[in-house]
């Protein structure tokens, strides 16, 4: 167990009131499809597409429902990301962010919280120091052994194909919102 989080895990779910996804390999499979400058796909500029689950989408309104805030901390800027954040109502978007603790430590003061109360899901170096510092870490299957080492668990299915819904159903199951469990996506 990681010294930073000593409670059990069954402990701080209950003390969760923020979450913060990376995006790249967690929220989609890690895939980036770009289409250059001048090739009929493109037309004037490069096209970059992400796909998302769409069970994940429904995850993450569901947590939201139960009070659960939501950020979404990214490496790269997409204007498909920026989309599909709104779409969810996801306002805490932060993208081509280099060193993501002090854009969390900002969240964490403008909501009057500590880190004993986040959840995050990393699924590479980068998301390191998020998750040696939050209350419970989460990592995705094709996660660098590293990443897996600093984690509290590793979802069973993999990031863009239902990681994060499979992390959502266990963040309300732990936070006792099984009601949320069984209403149907929307």
């Amino acid at each position: 167990m990681n010294p930073v989080r000593p409670a059990p895990l069954a402990d701080r779910w209950k003390q969760i009131r923020l979450a913060v996804f990376d995006v790249d390999g967690v929220l989609t499979d890690g895939t980036l499809a770009l289409a250059a400058p001048g090739t009929p796909a493109a037309g004037a500029g490069s096209v970059e597409t992400k796909t998302f689950h769409v069970l994940d989408g429904h995850g993450v309104k569901q947590i939201a429902r139960a009070g659960v805030a939501v950020a979404w901390i990214s490496g790269r800027n997409s204007p498909v990301v920026a989309a599909r954040a709104r779409e969810l109502g996801v306002a805490r978007l932060h993208q081509g962010i280099g060193d993501k603790l002090p854009v969390l430590q900002a969240i964490l003061d403008e909501m009057g919280i500590g880190f004993e109360q986040v959840l995050c899901i990393g699924d590479d170096l980068a998301d390191l120091p998020l998750m040696r510092r939050c209350a419970i870490a989460f990592t995705v299957p094709h996660a660098p052994a590293a990443v897996k080492l600093q984690a509290d668990a590793v979802t069973r299915l993999p990031g863009g194909g239902g990681a994060v819904r499979d992390l959502c159903d266990r963040l309300l199951h732990g936070i006792g919102r099984h009601d949320l469990l069984d209403e149907p996506g929307q």
